[in-house]
């Protein structure tokens, strides 16, 4: 898998467009670089906030469409350069992602998210702010390996399992929910049968 693949499949995708209807739109930005012929993808781990319901989980940079905000996707390059200091609108677009309904212990939240997949250079800072306890490049190789596959359960659904994988040696430090739904359609749009018969999309759903 390189960049260039990555393009094409999303080019000859037709992304899924959700209406929020009386609810809110969000965006997020998935960025990719490629770090010594390796790919690697960005997340973020969430500062720690009371009243937050995504407070301490991994997640690509990203955020709530704002007035100012001309679409989501602009929503997603102005979340990335407040929260990771990566400017966006300067680098490589590579395409959409389908919309996700946000959700919250397996309920739906009444948020649409759009996702926006980037390529940066190897060689771009990434300076967190207030809003980010820690920023890690994971290899998209690790995605294939389902020794890091877990489940999650939500501290407002305890009996209910989340599929979820470790992005570090970190024990919490694991990308799930929301995050986990768009990795999946990400796999989904740039892999086929043809590529793999046991193709990463079909072994991350059954987690």
């Amino acid at each position: 898998m390189d960049v260039k693949l990555i393009r094409e499949r999303l080019a000859g995708h037709e992304p899924l467009h959700l209406d929020p209807g009386a609810g809110r739109r969000a965006a997020v930005a998935m960025v990719l670089r490629d770090f010594s012929g390796q790919l690697q993808v960005l997340f973020i781990e969430r500062a720690r906030c009371d009243g937050d319901p995504w407070s301490g989980q991994m997640a690509f940079p990203g955020g709530m469409v704002e007035p100012a905000d001309s679409s989501p996707r602009m929503a997603a390059e102005r979340e990335a350069a407040e929260e990771v200091g990566l400017d966006l609108g300067t680098r490589a677009y590579l395409g959409r992602l389908d919309d996700m309904q946000g959700r919250h212990a397996g309920h739906t939240a009444g948020i649409v998210v759009s996702g926006y997949v980037y390529e940066v250079d190897s060689d771009d800072l990434v300076t967190p702010n207030y809003e980010v306890a820690e920023t890690i490049w994971v290899p998209l190789v690790r995605f294939f390996e389902t020794e890091h596959y877990t489940h999650v359960s939500h501290p407002r659904a305890p009996d209910q399992k989340f599929p979820g994988i470790r992005v570090s040696d970190a024990e919490d430090q694991v990308v799930w929910g929301l995050t986990h739904r768009f990795l999946s359609s990400f796999f989904d749009i740039v892999q086929t049968r043809a590529d793999d018969d046991d193709a990463l999309s079909a072994t991350l759903s059954r987690y």
